[in-house]
């Protein structure tokens, strides 16, 4: 699914009922969604994002964002010594560097390739 108002979601297929299913990833909040159809399963999407930010407005609360992109990493003094080191001997800062090698392991683990930028 293509991400929609900075939401994503993960989609299933019940072969039993014949039904697409889908969540929205990222957030603790629970949105689904459902299709019987490929074609269908946008829409339903959108609207069930859509449903959730509404009734946010209207409870007066605010919507759950996904990731956002910053998050604090704890190691050892020695990890962090040798991520630092390894980050200069390629001539990268130490962010770059870790988020090159997370992507590089997140690909592995997940399958495909999901790039930088």
């Amino acid at each position: 699914m293509k991400p929609y108002k900075g939401y994503s979601a993960t989609v299933s297929f019940d072969e039993d009922a014949l039904l697409f299913h889908g969540e929205v990833l990222g957030i603790r909040d629970v949105i689904t969604f459902q299709a019987r159809t490929a074609e269908e399963l946008p829409k339903a999407f959108h609207e069930s994002v859509d449903d959730y930010l509404e009734w946010c407005a209207q409870d007066g609360a605010e919507p759950e964002r996904p990731f956002s992109g910053s998050l604090s990493l704890r190691a050892t003094p020695e990890l962090h010594r040798r991520m630092t080191d390894a980050a200069a001997r390629n001539a990268k800062s130490l962010n770059q560097w870790m988020v090159e090698a997370l992507m590089e392991r997140a690909n592995e683990d997940l399958g495909g390739v999901l790039r930088i930028g």
